[in-house]
């Protein structure tokens, strides 16, 4: 890891909504001012949902006539990607896609074509995992070795139509990538116990998380690894000891797979409330 991760500790969720919402437009403003566009994956989860929701209100909070606490974001140059998505239709209540669409997509001036959510339609979940790879490889125009490359080890075809980065990196960068940890300290589908952990060929996979009877799509370690900025939200005494493991327990990925997250190039920041980070010692 290239330095020590921030924690920052608010005092409750709103207040984790607040400067969430904050550091979200102040990343998005360097972005577009270094790069162009801004290139951010969304994360599922309550305290995240309150964020967008956050977002949604004060880009209201910035039309003509109403002097609020506004935030400026360069919707319009803004592509939205996903950190994970449950592999279910897209309009079912528990996609995360589905989620971000009603508490943020639908209330900003994003481009449809700049919103790129994970499929959920293929008969092989396996086979929906590497379709977003190829997005993820149209998009950001980063192209892998022959033998990294997913398929049958041909590096695929990049459209004109994705490519909006002018220096290929080994693997995309996003410019943020919004996280959240459940009680088990899982974060994205990256899921106790599961290969897709210490995956570190594929930049998508489609992992069978038992404990849920279920297949998901997830980013891998790699890619959560090169984010310019990677932010977790954690909100909420349910996540007070496993958030202490986490940060100050010995390093067990396998069985706490948050702990995976380490930007080699980036910045990690832990955005919590009091609750959360009640447990923490140091």
């Amino acid at each position: 890891m290239s330095n020590q991760p921030e924690i920052c500790v608010v005092a409750d969720t709103a207040a984790v909504w607040d400067e969430g919402a904050r550091r979200f437009a102040t990343a998005a403003q360097e972005a577009v001012a270094a790069r162009g566009r801004f290139m951010v994956a969304l994360s599922g989860g309550s305290t995240p949902e309150g964020l967008y929701r956050e977002l949604a209100t004060r880009h209201l909070a910035s039309a003509p006539g109403k002097t609020s606490d506004a935030l400026s974001v360069p919707w319009s140059q803004t592509h939205v990607f996903f950190g994970d998505e449950r592999y279910v239709p897209h309009d079912d209540p528990q996609s995360n896609f589905r989620m971000a669409r009603e508490a943020l997509l639908d209330h900003v001036p994003i481009p449809a074509r700049q919103v790129y959510p994970m499929p959920t339609d293929a008969a092989d979940p396996a086979d929906a995992a590497a379709e977003y790879e190829k997005i993820l490889l149209q998009v950001f125009n980063t192209p892998l070795s022959c033998s990294e490359a997913p398929g049958e080890g041909q590096k695929p075809v990049l459209s004109t139509e994705y490519s909006v980065l002018s220096t290929p990196s080994p693997f995309p960068r996003f410019d943020l990538i919004l996280l959240g940890m459940g009680p088990d300290g899982h974060t994205a589908s990256l899921f106790p116990g599961t290969e897709a952990v210490h995956e570190q060929r594929h930049l998508v996979v489609a992992p069978w998380v038992e404990k849920f009877q279920t297949y998901r799509l997830t980013l891998t370690p790699p890619v959560l690894c090169h984010g310019r900025q990677v932010l977790f939200l954690l909100s909420g005494a349910s996540k007070a000891d496993t958030l202490r493991d986490v940060l100050e327990g010995p390093y067990e990925p396998s069985h706490l797979p948050s702990q995976i997250v380490r930007p080699v190039d980036g910045r990690l920041t832990w955005l919590i409330d009091r609750a959360a980070a009640a447990r923490l010692e140091k």
